[in-house]
């Protein structure tokens, strides 16, 4: 995948002069000694150990010198000229700190990208099964119903492919590191917000996001990741009882689909079997779910 990303990059670049930053968490799969033979060009940061997202990227982000940074991850293919058309959109648009596009399947499909932010209100609309009911009034949150094909402002640019102005990560600072990794590029996102940038989704070309490329092995341990960077999130910009809130909302939630999959999987499949552990290993977890100091 890693050499995929590349290839493509570079192949995207056209007359766009810039530098190439891949930052390797630990791999064991032999990419380093891919990108030192295939791609002498990238300046390549190799870590002993898997750091995260966010210090991952901070890595690159301190050393990078362009106008504008683009967070990318390796799990994408770049398609024609969205490089170049991105950089033109924000050149064109002063008032956006940070932008991102449309974003397919491996199959071809829309990735659901962009976004709300996950206050209390979208994540009971969306846990509770509101935000799927008819008309999309309630469709606030993932925005599951927009085909991404208009330009429109959001709360959240995905990190898969989120290009922002290097005076913006000057002034907003780099991502908070204590999100391993999830929430950090949400958190960022709501910084840049705080300073009173945009933040835009652009149809200015297509990205493939294959997704789960650095995740797969994690199992259940995904949601309880997921779940404590939500947490988290709420607990650094609400204080303590927004975190609190969260928790619990999250908690009921991973609860009730542990006793739903439960009870469906009496005389029931496997996979409806598989499904109740994986949510009884989340709920089991509750220390894991409450972000540590």
């Amino acid at each position: 995948m890693l050499r995929d990303c590349l290839e493509t990059v570079y192949a995207g670049l056209n007359a766009l002069r810039a530098e190439v930053f891949v930052v390797d968490n630990a791999s064991t799969d032999g990419s380093l000694e891919m990108v030192r033979t295939a791609f002498s060009d990238v300046h390549l940061i190799a870590n002993e150990e898997n750091l995260g997202f966010a210090t991952a990227n901070n890595q690159a982000l301190k050393l990078a010198q362009g106008r504008h940074i683009l967070l990318l991850n390796s799990d994408t293919l770049v398609h024609g000229d969205v490089l170049s058309a991105s950089v033109a959109y924000l050149d064109t648009h002063p008032d956006v700190g940070a932008m991102g596009c449309r974003v397919l399947n491996g199959d071809g499909s829309l990735q659901i990208t962009g976004s709300g932010f996950p206050s209390l209100l979208n994540l009971f609309l969306l846990t509770s099964g509101l935000s799927r009911l008819p008309g999309g009034f309630f469709d606030r949150y993932l925005l599951t119903r927009w085909d991404r094909t208009d330009e429109r402002e959001l709360d959240v640019i995905s990190g898969c492919y989120l290009l922002v102005r290097h005076k913006v990560v000057k002034a907003v600072g780099l991502l908070d590191e204590s999100f391993f990794f999830f929430g950090e590029e949400t958190d960022w996102c709501r910084r840049i917000q705080q300073t009173g940038w945009k933040l835009m989704f652009a149809p200015v070309g297509e990205i493939t996001h294959f997704g789960g490329g650095s995740v797969t092995k994690l199992n259940h341990k995904r949601d309880v990741m997921l779940t404590e960077g939500t947490v988290r999130l709420h607990k650094k910009h609400f204080g303590f009882f927004g975190g609190l809130a969260c928790w619990l909302l999250l908690l009921s939630f991973n609860l009730s689909r542990a006793v739903f999959w439960s009870m469906a999987s009496i005389g029931g499949t496997e996979k409806t079997r598989n499904r109740a552990i994986h949510f009884w290993k989340v709920v089991s977890a509750p220390r894991q779910t409450w972000p540590q100091p």
